[in-house]
């Protein structure tokens, strides 16, 4: 099999248990592997790439093997492109971030498309949201800062005040858990992945 382009997969990824939707919609070429589509993923939902992951394709469990640390049976995501998957329009198949905290996303085949002309691949089209903080303790941790960032200071506790602390210590005092930027993704994307 050569590694020529020929078909590019609409996917939609969103984050699973969490209301109002985390979502983003991207374009890849079908001769990425799981690993590239991992890195793809990470930079266009927010996370950054501190856990383990992996993918569930059809029953197989595509991955990073970590044999000497993890007894975890994973097919090697490097050797493993899409194309070699036989997706369709419609399928579905599920991506596991942070084995911890336990982020499910689950990934839509929206549409199998020819390769464009002059389009840089991958590419970012839409989503909503900002990606949850790393390590925020899944999606009720996410939903208690969510709540918290809504409540006046004076109306928590020490506890409720040390974790927005924590939050803006990481990630900013103006931490916008409504915010996304398409055009600041594909800026990341096409830095990553230019040819």
């Amino acid at each position: 099999m050569g590694t020529r382009s020929e078909k590019v997969y609409q996917l939609h990824i969103s984050l699973k248990d969490i209301s109002p939707a985390i979502w983003r919609r991207f374009v890849v070429t079908d001769i990425v592997t799981f690993a590239n589509l991992h890195k793809i993923i990470q930079i266009v939902m927010g996370w950054e790439d501190e856990h383990l992951h992996e993918f569930t394709v059809g029953g197989r469990k595509i991955g990073e093997p970590h044999e000497e640390l993890f007894d975890l049976e994973v097919e090697n995501e490097k050797k493993i492109r899409l194309s070699e998957q036989e997706l369709s329009e419609k399928q579905k198949f599920g991506y596991l971030y942070d084995f911890g905290d336990g982020w499910e996303h689950e990934i839509k085949v929206e549409r199998i498309l020819p390769i464009e002309a002059g389009v840089k691949y991958p590419k970012c089209l839409a989503g909503e949201r900002a990606c949850p903080p790393e390590d925020c303790g899944s999606t009720s941790g996410y939903e208690h800062l969510l709540e918290l960032s809504k409540t006046p200071k004076r109306k928590m506790d020490s506890e409720e005040r040390g974790l927005l602390e924590w939050l803006h210590g990481w990630y900013g005092e103006d931490f916008d858990f409504g915010y996304f930027s398409v055009d600041e993704v594909n800026a990341v994307l096409w830095k990553k992945f230019r040819k």
